[in-house]
């Protein structure tokens, strides 16, 4: 299956049974190898094929929610969306995938990421999110 990159089943079911409260619960974001198998019926976070490199802490890093859920300026969009700030690990490591979960409890799956081929730092590696809006969010809801 390799990394398959979109939301979860987890995160479809979870949201609206009220699982995820971007306001109050921890998030977070861990980097997989090319040998991970991660997609949309990852249901929680897990530690198979997850990078191990100096540095580098199994779980990943705690991702800060920069746009709370918002349907945007416009009274008219259909679109809700958020996002989180970039986040950086000062390492060398090599990541093809990452994970975003909540944090507790069963560690439910948000979203699943694919950067397309494998990725290496020398000195920081940084996941960079897009641009918060209804058409270029990291994650969005129509």
């Amino acid at each position: 299956m390799a990394i398959q990159q979109g939301a979860t089943n987890a995160f479809r079911v979870g949201l609206p049974a009220g699982t995820f409260n971007f306001a109050t619960d921890t998030f977070k974001i861990a980097l997989y190898t090319g040998a991970a198998t991660l997609g949309p019926t990852t249901n929680a976070y897990i530690t198979e094929n997850e990078v191990v490199a100096s540095g580098y802490v199994a779980g990943g890093e705690t991702l800060v929610v920069s746009v709370q859920p918002t349907t945007g300026p416009d009274p008219s969009s259909t679109t809700a969306y958020l996002s989180f700030s970039n986040v950086s690990w000062t390492s060398a490591l090599t990541a093809r995938g990452a994970l975003i979960y909540k944090f507790g409890g069963t560690n439910p799956t948000v979203c699943v990421l694919n950067f397309g081929g494998d990725k290496t730092s020398v000195n920081t590696f940084t996941v960079e999110f897009p641009v918060a809006t209804s058409t270029s969010a990291i994650l969005r809801l129509s």
